[in-house]
C-alpha cells in the first residue's frame, strides 16, 4: 500500500508538472497583458502533433523537441500580431470569441493535416524503460523525466522573470505600460515575446503529453479548464502560485481518483463505489478552489500591485 501511495503521489507531481507548464505560459499573458485566450490549449496540442510527427519522421527526440517549440512560438507570434493587437483595447468578450475561434481553426486543421485519428507517439528504450527509485520500487522514465524537465523548467521561469533586465521589463510592463513605452521600451514587442514564450510553455507541456495520452485533435480543451482552476488557485498572474496550485491539483487529482473508489468500496457496495468514486473523485479540484477562494478570494500567491 505504501508503495502504491508513492507510485500515485509522483504520478500527481508528473501531472501537476504539466499543468504548471500550461498555467505558467496562461498566467503570463492574462496577468501581465490582461489578454484571454481561450486557444492556449490549442497550442499545447500543436505542440503535441508536431513532437508525434516528427518524430515518427525523425526518430531524434531533440529534433521533435525543437520542431515543437518553435512551431508553436511562430504560431503563437502570428495570433498576438494578428488577433490580439487588434483586440488588446477592446472587451474581454471579443477576445473570449475570437479565440473561440482560434479553436475551431486549430481543431479541424489539425484533422486536415493529420487526419482524425489519434497519433501514437512510440518513445526510443532510453526514455520507455524503467527507473529503481528504491530498493523495491521502479518508476517509469519518461515520467520521472517530465517531473525533473518541468521543476528545472519552472526555476529557470522564476529566475528569468525574477533576476533578468527581461524579467524587470515583463514586471514593469505589467504594473505600468504607459510609463516603460514611455522610457523608450518597445512595449508591443515586449508583448509579442511575452506571448511567444507562453506558446513554447504550452507546448512543451503538450509534447510531453503525447506519449501518455492519445495525441488527438480537440486534446487541449479539457486541459485548459484545470488550468483555468490552478490559475485562479494560484493568484491571477503569480508564477508561484501557478506552480504550488498546478502540483496541488496533480496530486489532489491523481490520488483521488486511484484511491477514493477503493475506500468507498469498504463503506458501501462495490456498484455504489464504482458510480460513486469517479463522480466525486472529479469533483475535489473544484472543491478545493472553493475552499481556497473562500478563505482567499485572490488566490494563494496574489502578485504585488505596487
Amino acid at each position: 500500500m505504501g508503495s502504491l501511495l508513492f507510485v500515485q503521489l509522483l504520478n500527481g507531481i508528473q501531472y501537476g508538472v504539466m499543468l504548471f507548464l500550461m498555467a505558467a505560459g496562461l498566467t503570463l499573458v492574462f496577468g501581465i497583458m490582461n489578454l484571454i485566450n481561450l486557444a492556449h490549449g490549442s497550442l499545447y496540442m500543436i505542440g503535441a502533433y508536431v513532437f508525434a510527427w516528427s518524430l515518427a519522421s525523425t526518430g531524434s527526440v531533440a529534433l521533435s523537441v525543437l520542431a515543437a517549440l518553435a512551431a508553436a512560438f511562430v504560431i503563437g507570434v502570428l495570433i498576438e500580431l494578428v488577433i490580439f493587437r487588434t483586440l488588446s483595447e477592446r472587451d474581454h468578450l471579443d477576445q473570449v470569441l475570437a479565440t473561440f475561434g482560434l479553436i475551431l481553426l486549430f481543431n479541424e486543421g489539425c484533422r486536415m493535416i493529420w487526419g482524425r485519428s489519434a497519433l501514437s507517439v512510440n518513445l526510443p528504450a532510453y526514455l520507455a524503460g524503467q527507473t529503481r527509485i528504491l530498493p523495491d520500487l521502479s518508476y517509469p522514465t519518461y515520467r520521472l523525466t517530465i517531473i525533473v524537465a518541468g521543476l528545472l523548467v519552472a526555476l529557470l521561469l522564476h529566475f528569468v522573470i525574477t533576476r533578468t533586465k527581461l524579467g524587470m521589463l515583463i514586471r514593469a510592463g505589467a504594473s505600468n505600460r504607459t510609463m516603460v513605452n514611455a522610457l523608450g521600451v518597445n512595449i508591443k514587442w515586449l508583448y509579442t515575446m511575452v506571448f511567444g514564450l507562453g506558446a513554447v510553455l504550452a507546448a512543451l507541456a503538450g509534447l510531453m503529453a503525447g506519449p501518455i495520452f492519445s495525441v488527438e485533435s480537440g486534446m487541449g480543451d479539457n486541459f485548459l479548464i484545470l488550468v483555468l482552476v490552478a490559475i485562479v488557485i494560484g493568484g491571477i498572474g503569480s508564477i508561484k502560485g501557478a506552480l504550488i496550485a498546478s502540483l496541488g491539483i496533480g496530486v489532489v487529482d491523481t490520488l483521488g481518483r486511484s484511491l477514493l473508489k477503493p475506500a468507498l468500496g469498504s463503506l458501501v457496495s462495490d456498484s455504489a463505489a464504482n458510480s460513486a468514486g469517479p463522480a466525486i473523485a472529479s469533483m475535489l479540484i473544484y472543491l478545493l478552489m472553493a475552499a481556497i477562494l473562500f478563505a482567499r478570494p485572490q488566490g494563494l500567491f496574489p502578485p504585488r500591485t505596487r
